[in-house]
């Protein structure tokens, strides 16, 4: 695909999600299902927040309210760097606005309320921010790939050869599988090829939905491998 085809298929979803009809909601909706789980991962580990999910669906609510989206500027690459800045800015007005409440509360009143949690040591929070997008977007390629394959009438069959395609399996593994199908080792493993294919294709796919460029999504697949780290998945 040359750059300016790129350019006029993908960014599509944030692109979609600034209009105004019914198509423009479902691609809102569908915006922040996609980017929740790394929202309240990186709210999670960001410290001194009682209510993590609260305070999620409070930024998601400012960035509706605001329309934030429409700031969203392809020419700016990944829409996961805009958004986690925007996220980052949320939560810096959240702490001074805080910070204001205890300036001007009485001194009898404890500093610190009740219930909240300093995040331990470990991962900071754009690792975690990472980590959990890119969790998302390999669960979102999976789910595409089951569906194209219960279309195509072979869901049980990728039912059976799931692990497999998911996580790297030993020749000795394959022939165990062949050996309770009555099915060739080999036929097992060529399949498994083809699905991995698809499941890298699937990837590039969702990923491509919100980059602007090929270099671009060649970034993003790197920072996905990255983020996953150790994490048995990867595409």
């Amino acid at each position: 695909m040359s750059a300016g085809r790129f350019e006029t298929t993908r960014w599509s979803m944030v692109i979609r999600a600034g209009g105004q009809d019914g198509d423009a909601r479902t691609a809102l909706a569908a915006l922040c299902a996609r980017y929740r789980p790394p929202v309240l991962a990186y709210v999670r580990r960001h410290a001194l927040y009682a209510d993590a999910e609260d305070l999620a669906q409070a930024f998601f609510e400012r960035l509706l309210a605001a329309r934030l989206y429409d700031h969203a500027d392809p020419a700016r690459g990944r829409f996961r760097n805009f958004l986690l800045s925007a996220l980052q800015n949320f939560l810096r007005d959240q702490h001074e606005h805080a910070q204001r409440q205890k300036r001007g509360a009485a001194v009898t009143v404890t500093m610190e309320p009740a219930g909240i949690e300093r995040v331990a040591s470990g991962d900071s929070p754009e690792a975690e921010f990472d980590r959990a997008w890119a969790l998302t977007a390999l669960d979102s390629a999976i789910a595409r790939l089951r569906e194209e394959c219960e279309r195509a009438g072979k869901g049980a069959w990728y039912r059976m050869l799931e692990p497999c395609v998911l996580e790297p399996v030993e020749r000795e593994g394959y022939q165990e599988l062949a050996e309770r199908l009555n099915i060739k080792a080999n036929t097992i493993a060529v399949s498994v090829g083809r699905l991995r294919k698809r499941l890298r294709e699937h990837v590039r796919a969702e990923l491509g939905e919100t980059v602007q460029s090929a270099e671009d999504l060649d970034e993003e697949l790197h920072a996905l491998r990255d983020a996953l780290g150790h994490a048995v998945r990867s595409p």
